[in-house]
């Protein structure tokens, strides 16, 4: 694959998983991780499926409700495999200011992701 074809790839997967995000699609955005895929935060390491989808259900229902959240994309690099975003958001629970993901994506999946957020409390 050359340089180009992993930058658009990777592309295609950050939009996808962006949009996904923000409509709370839980399906589509676990269709984006690699079955091993490792999330690193500062909660901890969370691995593979089975452990993913749990804080996805979390985000979904307690953070982020669809239909009650404004999430802003600020900043998106792609470097072949690797895309870095900046986001910041307002739900009815928590403000965001300021929110980083790194993702390492390879044949169409997330691999690695990691997240850091500054999140306040309302």
């Amino acid at each position: 694959m050359t340089n180009a074809d992993a930058v658009a790839e990777t592309e295609n997967v950050l939009a996808r998983h962006w949009r996904d995000f923000v409509a709370g699609n839980l399906e589509s955005i676990m269709a984006d991780y690699a079955a091993d895929a490792l999330l690193v935060s500062a909660m901890g390491t969370l691995k593979g499926h089975a452990q993913i989808r749990p804080m996805f259900e979390s985000i979904f229902s307690h953070l982020f409700p669809a239909g009650t959240s404004t999430l802003k994309l600020e900043k998106q690099t792609v470097e072949g495999e690797l895309g870095f975003i900046i986001w910041s958001g307002s739900a009815p629970k928590y403000e965001v200011p300021f929110a980083t993901d790194t993702f390492w994506i390879r044949d169409g999946k997330i691999l690695v992701q990691t997240f850091a957020a500054n999140m306040v409390k309302k």
